[in-house]
């Protein structure tokens, strides 16, 4: 079972989401609230495997939230941030601070449990098209390569990077470079390691940012 808190200030949008949530039998709400300090709040009270944050909010927004969450070592589930966009300045620094994905709010119901489930269970929720957009528009990357992803990761490791910023799974990756999923997850951490990224989200933008992909 995974537990979800819903922290969004529309009444109508955490309703639906609680509605449409709950058909999903491994998936439990524990708890609402309306903004960040309030989000804060309730997931030192519940204990949330999942938080779904909503970025823009009145009172203290989604980012600055999510930032003190990421931060906090009792915390040990995930957040993933909720929003109407998916060009939107706000998206591109919670992957910054912390959260581990974005959910765009127009998604199918079943594409939405499938991010948290993949949250849950420790991986970070990619979705390169998506993401691309967010660090083109707000992340002004340099057109040409820096050389830094070169210069850090070895030439299989820059492999497991660009298949990991397709949105690619371990096992996928795995099945592509005709390896065990072990050996794929020991060099993802190597990647991120190196990278000094908290999660695959992290340094797919890094890719991004030092032009190694160009996201356009």
């Amino acid at each position: 079972m995974i537990d979800l808190l819903i922290v969004d200030d529309e009444p109508l949008i955490r309703s639906g989401l609680v509605g449409a949530l709950s058909q999903f039998p491994y998936l439990r709400v524990v708890g609402e609230a309306d903004n960040g300090d309030t989000g804060i709040d309730a997931v030192r009270h519940h204990a949330p495997d999942v938080v779904l944050m909503d970025v823009r909010m009145p009172g203290r927004d989604g980012l600055s939230a999510t930032e003190e969450l990421a931060a906090d070592p009792s915390f040990t589930g995930a957040v993933l941030v909720l929003t109407t966009f998916d060009s939107d300045d706000y998206v591109y620094r919670a992957m910054h601070v912390g959260a581990r994905g974005f959910l765009l709010k127009r998604w199918p119901i079943a594409k939405i449990a499938e991010a948290i489930s993949i949250a849950a269970a420790g991986d970070s929720v990619v979705f390169p098209d998506s993401l691309a957009r967010v660090v083109a528009e707000h992340g002004a990357p340099p057109r040409r390569s820096t050389g830094e992803i070169e210069r850090v990761l070895t030439p299989r490791e820059q492999v497991v990077l660009t298949q990991i910023a397709a949105g690619k799974s371990n096992s996928e990756v795995a099945e592509a470079l005709h390896v065990t999923v072990e050996t794929v997850k020991s060099q993802v951490s190597s990647v991120l390691l190196k990278l000094g990224a908290r999660d695959r989200t992290q340094a797919v933008i890094r890719a991004f940012e030092t032009g190694f992909i160009d996201p356009r």
